[in-house]
């Protein structure tokens, strides 16, 4: 039986999932934040930065801000998976505080970490989410959960300026009108190239198509929404989906969770 918990913070960039699935698949999709995850049973395998990966049980995933990634069971057995998910800002401000001054976000190259180290940390941290443990004990564990997974795991980056070409110019565009019905021709015009051309160059610079980036922006911004309260046929309306099915068929596929259970975590 397929089964899942959501916690939210109220007032910072910091959310948990605990979660069996066995027949959900994610669709392609990616994060605003830092993605880390334990595997605790079974084995969960996913495409990611242009690979093939699975991770079994003990193993750590790891996710950069906008890494597109799905995600299913690799067998009928299911898997189990504890994730945590951290905005760029708080990861920044946790290591300011580890290292006295501003620290460069970190950047990991590889999704799946085979670390018995970090897969203990970050177990404690979702742990002390989901279960009510004190703010201060919490923020103790986001600390050497962070720290942790930087010092063992990551490789330091300066936040760099985004490619030009076609394709950072379609997603300027997409980006600037998320919620436009932008069609295939004017995104091409904008971009300078043909829409096979765009299409193709987009899917290599981004991991997915324009279409499904668009609708990212929109569930992301549904997100938002949801987390301050609105009425979830509102937000739909609101965020570009034709109606409350909609919304909720595409915050499954991608989020794993009914848009009624995420905006009720807590």
């Amino acid at each position: 039986m397929e089964w899942s918990r959501y916690w939210r913070s109220p007032d910072r960039p910091l959310e948990a999932m605990h979660a069996h699935f066995e027949r959900h698949v994610y669709h392609r999709h990616s994060h605003e934040t830092y993605s880390f995850g334990v595997t605790e049973d079974g084995h969960q395998a996913f495409r990611c930065r242009g690979g093939a990966h699975t991770s079994a049980a003990g193993m750590v995933i790891a996710f950069n801000p906008d890494d597109p990634h799905d995600g299913h069971a690799a067998d009928e057995l299911g898997f189990t998976y504890r994730m945590v998910h951290i905005g760029p800002a708080l990861v920044a401000d946790v290591l300011a505080d580890i290292t006295g001054r501003p620290a460069g976000l970190p950047l990991f190259a590889s999704p799946v970490v085979p670390d018995p180290v970090l897969a203990r940390s970050l177990r404690g941290l979702h742990a002390a989410l989901l279960d009510g443990a004190t703010a201060l004990r919490r923020d103790e564990l986001l600390t050497a959960a962070v720290g942790a997974m930087v010092n063992r795991a990551a490789t330091r980056r300066a936040d760099a300026a985004s490619a030009a070409g076609p394709a950072e110019r379609a997603r300027r565009l997409i980006e600037e009108a998320f919620l436009d019905d932008v069609g295939a021709d004017e995104l091409a015009a904008a971009a300078g190239c043909s829409r096979f051309a765009l299409y193709r160059g987009f899917r290599r610079a981004y991991g997915m198509a324009p279409s499904d980036y668009q609708r990212q922006l929109r569930l992301r911004a549904a997100r938002r929404r949801l987390a301050r309260g609105d009425a979830i046929g509102e937000v739909a309306a609101a965020t570009g989906f034709a109606d409350q099915s909609h919304l909720t068929r595409w915050f499954v596929r991608c989020y794993g969770m009914t848009p009624g259970r995420y905006q009720n975590a807590g």
